[in-house]
């Protein structure tokens, strides 16, 4: 029997996680696994309406940071527990923890251990199997982003901002590179497809 698997994917506004995820996803099936793909904040209807307020309206970086736990404890009992021990199916998430500790933590300032206690009450011990992190200059990120489309108010951060969240990101990689795999997303697009291959074949 495959064993499910919980895959996440993060990155700065602007990495390519969108374009890469149902690629992804397609590898994996071909492999033999029933994939589910979701995203954070999201998943659920409560996760759906927190995103707006969380993408559109202002508040503090703890009050943001509090949301994300409350909403991904939501996804996890209604959505992404049931499917990986009860249907056996593997799932994919576009962003999870990672992302407050990057957003939050990183780009507006909330402690680490704060998080950290705020995540081991949401979710216990749970943590991703495997952890995606597409990489990009901030430049690159901010390029891809100017692209004429409404933009919500994380992706209207300066490059400041998005050094701090990119710093953090890499940092958690390099301290636990069991569960992170760091891909240069700013490669071609059949560079990066070889590269998620090459990590779907470790699987």
């Amino acid at each position: 029997m495959i064993q499910p698997r919980f895959i996440t994917f993060e990155g700065i506004d602007g990495a390519g996680k969108s374009t890469q995820i149902p690629v992804f996803r397609q590898l994996l099936e071909k492999r033999g696994h029933t994939v589910w793909t979701t995203r954070e904040p999201g998943g659920t209807t409560l996760g759906e309406s927190l995103r707006e307020l969380l993408l559109r309206e202002p508040m503090a970086p703890l009050t943001e940071a509090l949301l994300m736990f409350a909403a991904r404890r939501e996804h996890c009992e209604r959505e992404i527990w049931p499917r990986l021990r009860r249907q056996n199916m593997s799932v994919l998430c576009d962003r999870f923890s990672d992302a407050t500790y990057a957003y939050q933590g990183g780009g507006h300032g909330v402690p680490a251990q704060v998080l950290e206690s705020i995540e081991q009450a949401a979710l216990g011990d749970f943590r991703p199997d495997l952890t995606i992190v597409f990489d990009v200059p901030v430049s690159v990120g901010l390029e891809r982003l100017a692209n004429g489309r409404s933009l919500d108010k994380f992706e209207r951060q300066k490059a400041d901002f998005f050094e701090r969240v990119r710093a953090v990101y890499r940092a958690r990689a390099a301290a636990d590179p069991r569960r992170y795999r760091i891909v240069d997303s700013s490669q071609p697009l059949p560079d990066t497809r070889r590269a998620l291959q090459a990590i779907v074949t470790l699987l």
